[in-house]
């Protein structure tokens, strides 16, 4: 197949290029001018991105299929343009702290996903003490990671201490994976959550429950630890500027944010109220404006979208404090940063590749498949429609989770068609045209390691 006319994003390059790309076997094969073959993909006033890696969700399978399945939710992807998922070890059963795990979930969901998928191993509290090095000598060679938490609320899946992580951090250099953090402080968030509960049942409330020093801390924590090992270190979702400011000049430690934190303050629980729950929460009004200018300078590499839905009666409770903590956001990740960030901030074309595919694709080993429009990787592209815009209204996603505070925002530009190895996976007109089970799991393959 040959996609012609449209304008090519191609890695490095600050504009778009007027040029065709061949496709044969799943793999792009040429890239060039006036190319010609029997199959071609007019993609005439459209411009052509390398599919979007969200490097951050909570399909929920097995064991919470009530608010995520990975079909639903890896079309909610492919329909925002998505065409790779990591999914996160800690909200499925069992989670995947152990190789004996991973090959449960593998086995459950192999036949679901519609784009290609891989997996996050963790470290929780329980498999910490049954003995964590050997766990995760095991479970290196089909991870991109091992994820762990500073504070956890999920009962099967327990939080670390800095000491142990200091300790995971070397297991994890060992083993030649990164390590993923949820960061807040304990001790901070333990003794301001007993204080708000006991003085209210308002949204500013959950707000002052986990506040940015909060979340500060924590990565003070974890940057100590992570130069003294020398490890790999990622700081996921974070919503305050100040902590994305202190990875300044942390060549072992990368981080990441969400749209969400991009876009709300707490200001808007007002109107929005447990739509936009989330943990950690969206903080004081002018956080956002230091994490675009973290993510448009380089110090943060990427935004992820903590894809992490619930049903409605779930979102809400009538409290604060019981609504779900997660908004589906898969659908929407690339959508929001092309609007808000390409076209609206201007973000060069290659800054936005970065941040859209290509650091996460280097970060967690699909580099050499994933992440950009060259010749020998996978055919995953995005193209989109710049002169069209729409509305986001939650009763459309595809996702099982119809819940986001997003409801209504006008965004510029429309994913036209999402293509994974090069088929179409998902059509604006005609919707999902792929089977479920057509997205293989892939295996990371970082620098040093045979594919």
């Amino acid at each position: 197949m040959i996609i012609k006319n449209g304008k090519i994003a191609l890695p490095g390059r600050n504009d778009l290029a007027s040029l065709d790309i061949e496709i044969d076997q799943g793999k792009i094969v040429c890239i060039g001018e006036n190319l010609q073959g029997p199959d071609c993909l007019d993609a005439s006033g459209l411009q052509v991105f390398p599919g979007a890696i969200d490097p951050h969700v909570h399909f929920n399978e097995p064991g919470y299929t009530d608010r995520e399945d990975f079909y639903h939710g890896s079309c909610a992807a492919a329909s925002g343009g998505v065409t790779t998922v990591i999914d996160m070890p800690c909200t499925s059963v069992p989670p995947v702290t152990s190789l004996e795990n991973f090959r449960e979930k593998l086995k459950a969901v192999k036949d679901r996903s519609l784009i290609d998928f891989a997996f996050f191993g963790g470290v929780s509290g329980q498999s910490y003490a049954a003995g964590y090095e050997a766990a995760m000598t095991d479970l290196a060679p089909f991870v991109a990671g091992f994820k762990t938490y500073f504070i956890s609320g999920m009962p099967g899946f327990h939080r670390l201490t800095p000491d142990r992580l200091t300790r995971v951090l070397e297991a994890a250099k060992r083993c030649g994976r990164p390590v993923l953090l949820h960061a807040e402080d304990y001790d901070i968030v333990t003794e301001k959550t007993r204080e708000q509960s006991a003085e209210g049942d308002a949204w500013i409330n959950y707000y002052r429950s986990r506040p940015e020093c909060a979340e500060t801390e924590a990565v003070r924590k974890a940057l100590a630890s992570a130069r003294q090992t020398g490890a790999q270190l990622h700081i996921v979702h974070i919503g305050t500027g100040e902590a994305a400011l202190l990875l300044k000049d942390e060549a072992n430690v990368s981080g990441e944010t969400a749209p969400h934190y991009l876009e709300f303050s707490f200001r808007d629980f007002e109107e929005l109220k447990g739509s936009l729950k989330t943990t950690p929460v969206v903080k004081s009004p002018g956080e956002s404006e230091i994490l675009w200018k973290c993510l448009e300078e380089g110090l943060l590499d990427f935004a992820a979208s903590d894809h992490a839905p619930a049903p409605a009666a779930q979102k809400n409770t009538g409290s604060v404090w019981t609504d779900y903590s997660g908004i589906p956001g898969s659908g929407t990740l690339f959508p929001y940063l092309y609007s808000e960030g390409f076209v609206k901030r201007r973000i060069p074309p290659a800054r936005f590749l970065k941040i859209v595919s290509e650091n996460a694709a280097k970060r967690y080993g699909f580099w050499d498949r994933k992440g950009s429009i060259e010749t020998g990787k996978d055919a995953d592209l995005v193209l989109v429609d710049p002169n069209r815009t729409w509305q986001i209204k939650g009763r459309e996603f595809l996702s099982k989770g119809k819940t986001t505070p997003f409801e209504n925002r006008v965004l510029k530009g429309r994913v036209s068609k999402t293509l994974v190895r090069g088929t179409v996976v998902y059509d604006v007109f005609r919707g999902i045209v792929e089977r479920p089970g057509y997205g293989q799991f892939l295996k990371p393959h970082f620098s040093g390691e045979r594919a």
